[in-house]
């Protein structure tokens, strides 16, 4: 094991990349600033309630299942999960109320009885993002889009042949007011935009591909939450022989002739034969790169959505609600408007509740509940954000009490708050955006950086900021395209 790699951030691409690039043959290292791997995917402990800290949806697990089968090893061994019944429970302040069962015959008797929406009208929509998957997948998710050899193959050239059912040129809400007669469902499936930080008033519908995912394909949860994901990965690779480097920021990828051949960090110089930057790309060229020919074009595209976060711990339970549950906006396309035009939030914002201890008693106390607040907001553009969060959380206990018939605010014993700045120095990521650069045009997949650099030799990229994008199953195959660039040792 002669050839080195070192892997510039321990997110969760980081962490797969590391397997994969181990199990390929190479000494690898990997640098992270934090104290801890796992970048979003994380943890928070106060006063006795446990939240994972970022992502809190699950799809596609075989992403996951697939590090350990590389590995020879099984999967329940380091990681556990269960599909979930119920993928959302929705309500809106009118007193309607959707529970979204993953048993699709079960789901669609539900929209018909409390909305009156054929249940037909669900399954043709459903069908058509099943076969935007079927045929952009492979493409979009699982290629390098800046490689030839993805776009002249047998897959490739039959999804050519399709393109103009792919919803190119029509947003994602013109599709679901064409699918759907009820605007609660409109609204419904106009949601799944936000799983990439993005407008559903202006991106295209080929982002439809999302239901797919979590309907067609299933919701799942970790048995020992979200954060599971990082320690199993973090676990594999600890056995696999992967050094990992922590509190330890990279100031600097050292290039010679455009050849990328190591890194300076506190400090001290650290050689490599291939470098792999899972740090946000914008941030990573504004500093470890800010010498080297800046892709201006992409640094200068729009960021996407960001996120404010009230973790809570709630000294009570309430049955109606699950592991998910949205608290829909009674103006869906305003709220939109204020976070992307405006740069603002909202006075009447959806409210995501996450609360883990449903299937995890031990993340609450008892006759307790864990609930992960959140709304979606603007990226951070300098705005006053302890006057938006002050707003923010009027704006979410009446919302929360109005919908739910409750008086929220003495209920809350433990309180902990995430904003966009926050996002940003924990995570290095720019602006504090979640995902990247924005999806709200056609052509986004095509403005994210590749998973190499075109002017420097020996330097890749992975994770939310580069191709194929952000959230947990984009980010493990942005680690399997990458890994899968870089030769055996």
């Amino acid at each position: 094991m002669d050839k080195k790699v070192i892997i510039i951030g321990a997110g969760i691409a980081g962490l797969a990349a590391s397997i994969r690039l181990s199990l390929k043959g190479y000494q690898v290292n990997v640098f992270e600033a934090n104290p801890y791997p796992g970048g979003k995917l994380t943890e928070i402990n106060i006063a006795g309630y446990r939240f994972d800290a970022g992502p809190s949806l699950f799809t596609l697990p075989e992403q996951m299942e697939e590090l350990f089968a590389l590995a020879g090893l099984k999967t329940e061994d380091f990681f556990r999960y269960k599909k979930l019944e119920i993928n959302c429970n929705y309500f809106w302040e009118d007193g309607a109320r959707l529970s979204a069962y993953s048993d699709l015959d079960k789901f669609t008797k539900e929209v018909e009885f409390q909305l009156g929406e054929k249940p037909e009208n669900i399954k043709k929509a459903l069908d058509k993002s099943a076969y935007i998957y079927k045929y952009l997948a492979p493409l979009f998710m699982h290629r390098s889009l800046h490689k030839w050899s993805t776009w002249l193959n047998k897959k490739a050239l039959a999804s050519y042949f399709r393109i103009g059912k792919f919803g190119l040129f029509n947003t994602v809400d013109q599709a679901n007011h064409r699918q759907f007669k009820h605007p609660k469902l409109v609204q419904l499936f106009n949601r799944y935009a936000t799983y990439n930080g993005s407008n559903p008033y202006q991106t295209p519908a080929t982002l439809n591909i999302i239901p797919h995912l979590e309907f067609n394909k299933g919701a799942f949860f970790p048995t020992e939450g979200m954060h599971a994901i990082t320690t199993s990965l973090y676990k594999l690779a600890k056995q696999l022989g992967v050094n990992f480097h922590f509190n330890m920021a990279v100031d600097k990828v050292l290039v010679k002739n455009k050849v990328a051949f190591g890194i300076l960090a506190g400090g001290k110089s650290y050689k490599a034969d291939y470098i792999l930057n899972n740090m946000d790309m914008v941030t990573a060229y504004k500093t470890i790169l800010k010498e080297e020919e800046q892709p201006k074009r992409l640094l200068k595209q729009p960021k996407s959505s960001s996120a404010l976060i009230f973790y809570w711990g709630i000294n009570k339970v309430f049955p109606e609600l699950d592991l998910h549950n949205i608290l829909f906006s009674k103006d869906y396309e305003k709220e939109f408007k204020a976070i992307f035009e405006d740069k603002d939030i909202d006075d009447d914002p959806t409210v995501y509740i996450n609360i883990t201890s449903i299937h995890k008693e031990n993340d609450a106390p008892k006759g307790a509940m864990n609930w992960f607040t959140m709304i979606n907001v603007p990226n951070d553009q300098g705005q006053d954000w302890e006057s938006l969060k002050a707003k923010a959380r009027k704006a979410i206990i009446r919302k929360i009490n109005a919908t739910l018939n409750t008086n929220i605010e003495p209920l809350i014993d433990a309180e902990q708050i995430l904003d966009p700045i926050g996002i940003a120095t924990k995570t290095s990521s720019a602006n504090g955006a979640l995902y990247g650069n924005s999806s709200n045009n056609r052509y986004a997949a095509f403005l994210r950086h590749p998973n190499y650099s075109s002017k420097i030799k020996k330097l890749y990229f992975c994770g939310g900021s580069v191709h194929p994008g952000g959230g947990i199953p984009l980010c493990l195959l942005s680690a399997k395209i990458t890994a899968d660039m870089i030769p055996d040792a």
